[in-house]
């Protein structure tokens, strides 16, 4: 198959989970090709199957606002036309769905007829979805797409709840490449961080405010008080410099240390011994399950589409959004306790397994399948 797929090119989990599925696919001999305005994070554009095509932005102006949308889709309909794709899998709703659906008429207009599909990640619906100036744009373009995917059933759930859905929406959870995260790793050097058998505490995220990032340096901060520890906060954005301010404020500078963002998170996981995401919402929590298979215990939430990775009491600990008090009892619980860490670790990574690639991609290869199938019935028809 000859798939195009659109996605935000960054260090966000639908960007990573996008270019992670294009790459599985091109290495099972589907060509894959990429629109998006850069390069993503996580792209080797030397990877056979693979090609990238960039969305130019031009600065007019008559524009306060440069009309993203509009470059987005005649590049669609330039790369379907040119490269002769089957399908479109566009990942976020906004604006990749609207987008696909706009292409999908032009090339109507044309004769070509272009199916897309529409993967829902999380804060497409949770956060902009509630917002009223967005809500019949998302609703009609999930609706009119050929086939809708959700991360998570929490995820499925609010989207029904939300919106006025005729379409049915199909369960495909995040995946991961366990291969990538290995203890045996020689890029695992606990002792630059932690030279005093210091426990490693890591957050990852894009720092903005839903993440709850100061519950982060609250939990930490409470642990280090009884717990010989240091804290791992890897990501950027909004929400870093009042984290960097909080930790000045308690004092804790020398125990926390802001890498920015990374490519290689497994690099850092393989030397944490707990990780925190204490968010407000999570749609399914990718970042926790990249902690699990590095065979790292996760203390959270319970929100969303967490508590479908992360099992309380098996593979770490689940607390109510904002209680900083009972996310840091669960570190001292994990942390004071070889025995159940040890267990957690083990079955953090046996989670973990579930969600493997092997068993998700043929997932979307069937309903890229069923959806092709179902454009070539209609053609016989017509």
């Amino acid at each position: 198959m000859k798939i195009g797929i659109v996605c935000y090119p960054t260090f966000g989990g639908s960007g990573v989970v996008a270019t992670e599925l294009g790459k599985a696919l091109a290495q099972k001999g589907h060509e894959i090709h990429f629109i998006t305005y850069r390069q993503p994070v996580r792209l080797d554009i030397f990877l056979a199957n693979v090609f990238y095509h960039e969305v130019t932005i031009k600065d007019y102006s008559l524009f306060d606002y440069a009309p993203y949308e509009l470059n987005l889709v005649s590049k669609m309909v330039s790369v379907v036309k040119k490269e002769k794709l089957d399908l479109l899998h566009v990942h976020y709703a906004i604006p990749h769905a609207s987008a696909a659906y706009t292409t999908r008429q032009i090339l109507a207009s044309e004769g070509i007829y272009i199916p897309f599909i529409t993967t829902l990640h999380g804060t497409d619906i949770t956060l902009l979805g509630k917002d009223p100036s967005f809500l019949p744009a998302i609703t009609f373009s999930i609706n009119q797409s050929d086939a809708v995917t959700a991360v998570s059933e929490s995820l499925k759930r609010e989207t029904y709840e939300y919106f006025k859905i005729t379409k049915e929406i199909q369960v495909i959870p995040n995946f991961i490449d366990v291969n990538l995260y290995s203890h045996a790793s020689e890029d695992c050097q606990k002792n630059n961080y932690a030279p005093n058998g210091e426990k490693l505490l890591t957050h990852i995220s894009n720092f903005r405010k839903v993440k709850r990032i100061e519950d982060v340096i609250k939990v930490f901060e409470s642990v280090q008080k009884q717990v010989p520890a240091k804290l791992l906060m890897v990501g950027d954005g909004p929400e870093r410099e009042s984290a960097e301010a909080l930790v000045e404020q308690l004092g804790i500078r020398d125990k926390v240390l802001f890498l920015g963002k990374i490519t290689s998170p497994e690099r850092i996981l393989c030397i944490s011994d707990l990780f925190l995401l204490p968010s407000e919402t999570e749609s399914f929590g990718l970042a926790a399950l990249e902690a699990m298979a590095a065979g790292v215990p996760v203390i959270s939430s319970n929100t969303g589409g967490i508590p479908e990775v992360n099992i309380h009491g098996v593979t770490g600990m689940l607390s109510n959004v904002g209680d900083v008090y009972d996310m840091a009892k669960n570190c001292f619980i994990v942390l004071k306790d070889e025995a159940k860490m040890a267990a957690m670790k083990t079955n953090a990574r046996l989670q973990a397994e579930k969600f493997k690639i092997d068993y998700i991609l043929p997932m979307y290869e069937d309903l890229y399948k069923t959806v092709l199938d179902r454009k070539l019935a209609n053609e016989l028809i017509s």
